[in-house]
Formats: C-alpha cells, structure tokens, sequence
C-alpha cells in the first residue's frame, strides 16, 4: 500500500519543512506582534468598526468566534468573525488580522474575480479531494489505469484551489496595509514593519499549500504513470 511508501515520505519532505516553518513563523510572528501594543490605542473590534465605515461595508456585521488565529471573513453571510485574542487586543498583529479579513469584504463587495474564482471552485475541490484518492487507491490495487488517472485529475482540483488562493491572500494583505496607513490606525514604522511581518508569515503558509498540494499531486501522477509503464513490459 503506497500509504506507507517511504517514496512518499521522501517526496513530500521539502513540503513538510516548508509547512513546519511556515508555522513556526506565524506563530512566531504573532506571539511577538501580539505584545506590541498599536499607538492608536484601538481594539482589533473597534478598528474592525471603523474600517466597515471607511470602505462604505455598510452590511458587513462582526461576530465572535472561538479559537486562536480563527480569524475570516464569511462572503456567503456578508459576517467578519474575530477570535477574542483578535477583537479584544489592540495590538500591532491584533489591527494586522483584523484589516486582512476586511481586505477579503473589500474584494467581496467589489466582486473580485479571483474571489469568484476560488469561490467557485469549492464544491469541484470538496468532491476532488475526497474521491481522487480513493479512485488512485483502488485503480492501483485493480490495476485500473484509467480509473486512477481520474483520481489524478480529481485531486488536481485541491491545486487549481491552492494556486487561486494565493492571489486572493495576497491582496487582501495589500489591501490591509493600505488601510491601515490610511486610517491612521497605525503609525510608524515599527508598527508598519510589524504589519508587514504578521502578513507576509500569513502569506507563506499559503505559499506552502500551493507547495504541498504541488508535490502530492507529482507524486500520484508518478505512481499511476508507473503502473503504466509496468503494466507494458
């Protein structure tokens, strides 16, 4: 069973330093930011307020959610949902996270096609996920080629996600340092270099899924194409 193939544990190693470094650097980044307090003195909620009115989100609400880093934005139910480290503090990577997940109701209310896209792609990435590998599995146990190759194709979906991903964090990070700047709420350039240091550890955790989701797909396409190989000798 190639579930346990050290090929693949050989494979995907550069994807789990990535992914373990990726969260080391978030956590790192968001534990030394969250002790800064900002100049302005204004909670993750209030500054959440705030930039609603700025960028005229007039039906954007703000809910609570339980956890750590829990943090999005809900484009179905128009809500903006911060964890209580997030909407309590009024730290430096407090307003950081807070202007991210109004830079994704930013992208919303204006109907970023990217958005759209990745929107979209949810239930193809829901049903690719959960039946590409089991299609891999049983094509290779049956000797199934055909069957297997779809399973490839199915789990490719979970890539196109990841690469349509990536733009959209990115720019809801741009947006969120503009706004920032912009409003006023935050000040400096300590506080801008702190922004700029939660975002861009936020940023490489995405860039380590496109890595990760990269990687496994090559190594189905190796396996199944093996079999093929095999099977004409």
């Amino acid at each position: 069973m190639f579930f346990f193939d050290p090929y693949y544990m050989l494979f995907m190693l550069p994807a789990f330093l990535l992914m373990a470094l990726a969260s080391w650097y978030v956590n790192a980044a968001y534990r030394k930011w969250s002790r800064v307090p900002a100049r302005s003195r204004v909670t993750g909620y209030e500054a959440a307020q705030r930039l609603i009115m700025r960028g005229g989100l007039y039906g954007v609400e703000i809910e609570g959610v339980p956890g750590n880093l829990s943090d999005h934005y809900d484009p179905r139910r128009k809500v903006l949902r911060l964890s209580p480290g997030v909407a309590q503090g009024n730290s430096v990577a407090a307003l950081a996270i807070t202007a991210h997940e109004l830079g994704h109701a930013l992208q919303d209310a204006e109907d970023y096609f990217p958005l759209r896209l990745r929107s979209a792609l949810v239930p193809a990435v829901n049903i690719g996920s959960n039946l590409g590998w089991i299609f891999i599995v049983i094509g290779l146990l049956l000797r199934w080629a055909d069957l297997a190759w779809l399973g490839v194709i199915a789990f490719s979906a979970s890539v196109v996600f990841a690469l349509a991903t990536l733009p959209v964090e990115l720019n809801a990070s741009a947006r969120a340092r503009r706004l920032l700047t912009e409003s006023g709420l935050i000040l400096g350039e300590d506080e801008q270099r702190g922004v700029n240091n939660v975002l861009n550890a936020a940023a490489l955790t995405y860039v380590a899924a496109v890595v990760t989701a990269l990687l496994q797909l090559l190594y189905f396409v190796s396996l199944v194409g093996g079999m093929g190989g095999r099977r004409r000798r």
